[in-house]
């Protein structure tokens, strides 16, 4: 059955139909939608398939920090792969996140959620992995919080879905968490642990975001000069994916924070087939912000000063570059009208570099062709 209205597929269809093979799909966070066309149009002539999402934080009901809503964001993203002719996405609703977990936070989550259903979204990511009971006298007694609340947010999506299929990502291990020796990894036992209990509670994911080593955004060096990633620890997240497949729990796991990490040692050394989704974020909100410098100086320098001078004084130390890089995302909403009335030859050129920088992800991810094996599927 083909997709030729170009409406977003279910996040399940996608990682079912790749699942097995040594293959991740990348899914981009489009803070900034001029990428988007370049994404989708490099997806289609490499016939990868891709995921289009924003986390909670870059887009709510009252527009996030990128000025989109789940409904804008939606239309604008099925503007955008219908103009491409490309069938193979899933609209994805990044980082539902609940950090405090009482019922006011979760009565504004389900809000939210009700809003991404009712704007098409076929994939939801509930991080409840903010939530840790310190006090807990074993592994299933710390992940109680996260698993509870996972739990419940995933019957309401299952209820407001009304039959239809979606993906679903939880988390376990807050991303980029640090103790006295550095970042917090996800251990085996608590994935186990964690994918068992929202078994049990006829909850079954399909992708499991775990801490193995990355961040979201830049990393930096101790003079706050950007450097390559390489934090990620490989063999950790091979022993987690063992240690599902050996307790044969069906869910693969997904890669978040890769901006910054080299792709020949994703093409070389990523587990594929372990990992089976992996978010690009901040690396396209770069792409925008770098072709203005060049395309429009007079608009790259209004969102640089606006940042430095509403954010500089908030971060005592660290060098002009790590706090624009740092911040420059809150610039987005700010300027929404001048974003989103670049010239022509700006959006030329961002759609290219976008189209360029995408067909290298698809590579080195392993993903083409893996559009193929989800049409199969669906026959």
């Amino acid at each position: 059955m083909a997709n030729t209205d170009f409406n977003p597929l279910p996040g399940s269809t996608i990682l079912n139909a790749v699942s097995g093979h040594k293959a991740i799909v990348m899914a981009a966070n489009i803070r900034i939608a001029s990428v988007a066309q370049g994404i989708f149009k490099a997806a289609k002539d490499t016939d990868s398939a891709v995921f289009m999402e924003l986390a909670r934080s870059e887009c709510d009901l009252k527009g996030g920090y990128t000025g989109f809503t789940p409904q804008t964001f939606s239309k604008r993203m099925s503007e955008d792969a219908k103009a491409v002719g490309f069938d193979v996405w899933a609209l994805h609703a990044d980082h539902i996140s609940v950090k405090k977990g009482d019922a006011a936070e979760i009565e504004g989550t389900k809000q939210l959620i009700d809003a991404q259903v009712a704007a098409g979204y076929t994939s939801f990511a509930i991080d409840a992995s903010h939530l840790f009971n310190f006090e807990g006298k074993n592994v299933r007694e710390e992940l109680d919080p996260n698993i509870r609340v996972t739990i419940d947010l995933a019957r309401h999506i299952k209820s407001k879905m009304n039959g239809k299929a979606f993906g679903l990502e939880v988390e376990v291990g807050e991303i980029g968490r640090k103790d006295g020796t550095g970042l917090v990894l996800t251990k085996p036992e608590e994935a186990v642990t964690f994918i068992k209990a929202l078994n049990e509670a006829d909850v079954f994911p399909n992708v499991l975001a775990i801490a193995n080593g990355s961040t979201h955004g830049h990393t930096y060096d101790a003079l706050g000069n950007v450097v390559e990633q390489l934090s990620i620890d490989i063999s950790q997240t091979m022993a987690i994916a063992k240690a599902l497949r050996d307790n044969k729990l069906l869910v693969g796991i997904a890669q978040h924070g890769i901006t910054g990490t080299p792709r020949d040692l994703i093409n070389l050394h990523f587990p594929k087939g372990d990992i089976i989704k992996g978010n690009v974020g901040t690396f396209w909100q770069d792409v925008v912000f770098g072709t203005l410098k060049v395309y429009e100086p007079a608009l790259y320098k209004n969102i640089q000063e606006w940042t430095l001078e509403k954010y500089k004084p908030l971060n005592a130390g660290k060098s002009d570059r790590q706090v624009f890089d740092g911040n420059c995302k809150m610039a987005i909403k700010e300027f929404f009208k001048d974003l989103y009335s670049l010239d022509d030859a700006t959006e030329h050129a961002i759609r290219s570099m976008a189209y360029a920088e995408s067909l290298v992800f698809f590579r080195a991810f392993g993903a083409y062709g893996s559009a193929s094996l989800v049409r199969k599927s669906l026959h």
